[in-house]
């Protein structure tokens, strides 16, 4: 392959971060509530990842679990959590704004791509794109409005069943967007995915567990795993970012 390829770490929070420096990421995406597909983080976290770890920092503003079609509070919320990650520290911000027929919301994506390039960060769409009924259409908006990057699964639940899609979009846009494939990408697919759609960036959460004695009580429970992991939390495994990277440095070399 020849090309140097990117690692991206999703990250629920500081001890997710600590795991993607120790295993070779190149950074990280920083949420909060992983469990809900990502939140936004705070500021007190953000600035312990920046001082702790020096990893590139993009943060996610996302308000709420569900869609990506908010009213005006919500967007006047979001703007306030954007500008102050921006000033503290973040190096980016990934964020989705749609209509509710799925569309762009053009209005909204301009204002924030504004906003972050005002900031010298770098504008990444989410995987909100994954839902809009015309890809091409989205990602050629997104292209227009000033997106540095698009994290994608190719519209599908896994990006490997997706990577047909996400290899239409490299080749035909990866000169004006950066194309990030996410979901479902591990040691043990990154090759293939790499392979099959030409990208030079992989984003994964690379999940383990630690287990937490007070998620349960006799009649209370707050699991919120399936088993066997109910009275655990998930977590970044360091030598699941490890094997990525090794993976993803193999089939570069290759």
């Amino acid at each position: 392959m020849n090309r140097d390829i990117k690692i991206e770490v999703c990250a629920g929070g500081y001890a997710d971060c600590v795991a993607a420096k120790q295993g070779g990421a190149d950074r990280v995406e920083l949420n909060g509530a992983f469990a809900l597909g990502g939140l936004t983080p705070t500021v007190p976290v953000l600035k312990k990842v920046k001082h702790d770890t020096g990893l590139e920092v993009i943060a996610m503003v996302r308000p709420r679990a569900g869609g990506f079609c908010y009213d005006a509070d919500e967007k006047e919320i979001m703007f306030a959590e954007a500008k102050n990650l921006l000033e503290n520290g973040a190096d980016g911000l990934a964020f989705g704004f749609l209509n509710a027929n799925g569309g762009i919301d053009l209005e909204n994506t301009r204002k924030m791509v504004e906003l972050i390039h005002r900031h010298r960060g770098t504008a990444v769409f989410h995987r909100a794109i994954d839902v809009t009924p015309d890809i091409d259409a989205a990602v050629q908006m997104l292209i227009d409005l000033g997106v540095d990057r698009v994290l994608t699964s190719g519209q599908k639940a896994k990006a490997l069943n997706g990577a047909g899609v996400i290899a239409e979009l490299q080749e035909i846009y990866g000169d004006r967007i950066q194309i990030l494939p996410g979901s479902g990408i591990n040691a043990g697919n990154a090759a293939k995915i790499l392979e099959k759609t030409g990208v030079s960036q992989l984003h994964a959460s690379c999940r383990g567990y630690r287990p937490d004695p007070t998620t349960m009580g006799e009649d209370v429970s707050y699991a919120y795993l399936p088993a066997p992991h109910e009275g655990d939390y998930d977590v970044a495994d360091a030598e699941a970012v490890r094997a990525l990277r090794r993976a993803a440095d193999t089939a570069a070399a290759a």
